[in-house]
């Protein structure tokens, strides 16, 4: 995958990463994938991080899941048929979903150790040994990047409505322990969400490290509480069994099916914990789920409904009326801080999600500022936080409560679980070779789940459901208006281009007059002359002593390995010329290629070096391309993309920009 720096212009194909491909490399390999194979004595440890940062989300549904199945717009009467059916479905999502379709399939699925549906998107994308040829490659590939792109889109959805639905659930609690509280639960959940935004740009190294045992204490607690109520009523444990599932389609009907879209409530941390991967790897993750998370989720809702079997009329809030009087106003506070826990993770995934949509050409370069001078996982981008900050206010004060938002939540996380289902099945049968005959029945399987889940949510669009689908809608076509733009621009470029040994050859033995120092031209195309040379020439004339040409590539991996992130070729007659490739996860940086051309034995002096950028003003036309309206919009991200000087690092008073109009 390619970045063309050529220009300044954010509108340019210099602007991010493209998504055409570069030389391919293998899946496998990367730091993350080593990490998988930690051994037995680092692995507790790696669990422990996993429990803060990837089960924060599914950790924290406990607090609403069963409570939206019996009180929420589609409830059901919390009879004992019922709890059992609904528990019955509880118990088989969790195993299926999560222990099974993700945790044993979806996440071998990995792009060199980073999961996600962008690293799942690049590593289908790059299709190697296809058991079914190239034929409908075209129109193939596009189907499978337009539902990367829109499952991408729709999980901004899910960062927003997910702090907000979870720190409003906990902070309900107050409302359990006295009324008094009631018209005080939406200015405290804003206050603790505005208090969670504006730390962003401080990092999450520090909040991180108490991470891990907090979440401990509040999976614990959640195991307690099942427990002292399981102990009252263990009959609730037969709901194990399937046959109370199957009852409960079977007695009731449409209303039972739409149930199964509060049920998913249980599961909708499953793509968080795959995206999350590649922090961890996948043993310390399946570790903490099989020995503590499971086991504790499943605990805490069967207490529940032996709680609901007892006492049928606090199904308005189960979770909170486990709890000891004396125990709910610590229970709130735990609860607060394992969503905050739960949101932060959320936020860290949209930042992750945004600079690889920002590498992969998918979105104009935006701000990235690294928290951490050891983890580069660890990022802010500002504009990114403004937004779901703004986002997130809107819906806590338009939905006013976690059982008005649950009507919203879910829909836009299970179209992206169905997405991943059928990605993962291109990497099963391109990527590894599994047989037909074996991989289409799974992933049949898993999509017929999915689908099911889709279907029950479907009916949510009316209340609320529209704002994750229309959010991803207007993401999705920012995204695609972005790259099909930077797609058009680099053909206009290309219009007319001059190949770049044809230029050096046109100079003959001499050339035009040389000035002494050090220029670097930065182009995306490294056989094409760059225009900003071309006009140099043009008007001054004259060229320096040492010409470069600086190619930076983005390749469809994670990572690239540090003894392949530059390349210097020598091109004769003081021009040279530079490739520099770095993963998606990764940020170029024109003074660590700077450094890296030095220790290569490339003599220069960065004082005396000039940077050579193109500036392109844009102009809508009515010409065969986008739509009118789609050159508006793209004219108007360019204008507000970060400049090229900033996105690169580079020093911004040894750069020159030469522009020229361009008619789109």
């Amino acid at each position: 995958m390619s970045s063309d720096p050529g220009s300044s212009g954010p509108g340019s194909p210099s602007s991010a990463s493209s998504a055409a491909p570069a030389s391919p490399r293998p899946p496998s390999g990367g730091h993350a994938a080593v990490r998988g194979r930690e051994p037995l004595s680092r692995l507790a440890p790696l669990a422990l991080g996993a429990l803060g940062i990837v089960y924060g989300d599914i950790g924290t549904s406990p607090l609403y899941a069963l409570r939206d199945c019996f009180s929420g717009e589609h409830g059901i009467a919390p009879t004992p048929d019922n709890v059992l059916g609904v528990l019955s479905l509880v118990f088989w999502s969790l195993l299926i979903v999560i222990s099974v379709k993700y945790l044993a399939f979806v996440m071998k699925a990995d792009n060199r150790g980073e999961g996600g549906i962008l690293a799942l998107l690049a590593l289908v994308l790059h299709r190697r040994g296809s058991p079914g040829g190239e034929a409908g490659g075209g129109a193939r590939r596009m189907v499978l990047l337009t539902l990367g792109l829109f499952g991408a889109a729709l999980l901004y959805g899910d960062g927003i409505i997910t702090p907000a639905v979870s720190v409003l659930s906990a902070v309900e609690g107050l409302a359990v322990a006295t009324p008094l509280f009631t018209p005080y639960v939406v200015p405290i959940a804003l206050v603790i969400l505005l208090a969670l935004f504006l730390v962003q740009h401080k990092g999450t190294g520090g909040i991180g490290r108490v991470f891990g045992p907090l979440m401990v204490a509040w999976f614990v607690t959640l195991a307690v509480l099942g427990v002292h109520e399981l102990v009252k009523n263990p009959s609730v444990l037969q709901a194990v069994l399937p046959t109370h599932a199957v009852r409960f389609f079977a007695h009731n009907g449409w209303h039972g099916f739409l149930v199964l879209g509060a049920v998913f409530l249980v599961v909708t941390g499953g793509e968080a914990l795959y995206a999350d991967m590649g922090h961890f790897g996948y043993r310390p993750i399946r570790l903490a789920w099989f020995v503590l998370v499971l086991p504790a989720l499943l605990l805490n809702y069967f207490g529940q409904g032996a709680l609901l079997l007892r006492e049928p009329g606090v199904a308005s809030n189960p979770f909170f009326h486990l709890a000891p009087d004396w125990a709910l106003y610590p229970l709130v506070g735990l609860a607060t801080a394992a969503t905050v826990i739960a949101s932060q993770a959320l936020i860290s995934g949209v930042f992750s999600l945004t600079r690889q949509a920002i590498q992969l050409g998918y979105w104009p370069r935006l701000e990235v500022v690294h928290t951490s001078a050891s983890e580069q996982g660890q990022i802010y981008l500002p504009g990114v936080n403004l937004a779901l900050l703004l986002g997130v206010v809107a819906v806590v004060l338009g939905f006013r409560s976690s059982l008005a938002l649950t009507a919203a939540y879910g829909i836009a996380v299970t179209a992206t679980m169905a997405i991943t289902t059928c990605l993962a099945y291109v990497v099963a049968r391109e990527r590894w070779g599994v047989r037909r005959s074996l991989a289409l029945p799974v992933a049949a399987a898993f999509l017929a789940i999915d689908l099911g889940f889709f279907g029950a949510n479907i009916v949510k669009v009316a209340h609320g459901g529209w704002l994750p689908l229309s959010l991803g809608v207007v993401l999705f076509t920012l995204m695609t208006t972005w790259k099909r733009g930077r797609e058009l621009l680099a053909e206009k470029l290309r219009t007319g281009a001059l190949g770049l040994r044809d230029l050096l050859e046109s100079f003959g033995d001499t050339g035009p007059r040389r000035v002494p120092g050090t220029a670097i031209f930065m182009t995306g195309n490294s056989d094409l002359a760059p225009t900003a040379l071309l006009h140099n020439l043009k008007h001054n004339k004259v060229l320096h002593e040492q010409t470069l040409f600086l190619t930076i590539l983005t390749e469809d991996v994670p990572h690239v390995p540090s003894a392949e992130r530059v390349t210097v070729e020598d091109l004769s007659q003081g021009f040279r010329r530079i490739v520099a490739r770095y993963g998606f996860m990764e940020d170029p940086s024109i003074p660590d290629i700077l450094k890296r051309c030095r220790e290569a034995g490339l003599p220069f002096n960065v004082m005396s070096t000039s940077f050579f950028l193109g500036r392109e003003t844009l102009i809508p036309s009515k010409k065969p391309g986008m739509a009118l309206w789609r050159e508006v919009l793209f004219t108007w991200m360019s204008r507000n993309a970060r400049s090229a000087t900033s996105y690169f690092r580079i020093p911004p008073n040894r750069v020159v920009e030469l522009g020229a109009q361009v008619e789109l």
